[in-house]
């Protein structure tokens, strides 16, 4: 006849929930409280010195971001490819002025 053994306890360790649950007061605190600011990023800089009416020149959007010329070069047509109306003039002096319509921008 074979020996019955008792059950043993499980050596497991019990589960615990990954963050305590939220009560509908918190909830409604974190629903309620305003949204941050959104980031600066460089390409908003960008975005904001190629808007303005006398637009901006690659020395000034190399100084603002600190990008190199290549890779500021890149990101204009990054902007364009997006379907941002930029355009680019080469007055009789000076260096070339990129710009985009204000009134377009939004898009």
């Amino acid at each position: 006849m074979p020996v019955s053994r008792k059950p043993r306890p499980s050596r497991k360790r019990p589960r615990r929930m990954a963050r305590e649950p939220q009560s509908q007061s918190e909830v409604s605190e974190v629903a309620s409280s305003p949204l941050p600011a959104p980031r600066t990023t460089k390409i908003r800089v960008m975005l904001n010195l190629l808007v303005r009416h006398e637009g901006s020149s690659l020395e000034e959007l190399v100084a603002a971001t600190g990008w190199q010329p290549h890779t500021t070069r890149a990101v204009l047509t990054g902007l364009k490819k997006k379907g941002h109306p930029l355009t680019s003039t080469k007055p009789e002096t000076g260096p070339r002025i990129y710009r985009i319509e204000a009134a377009e921008a939004g898009q």
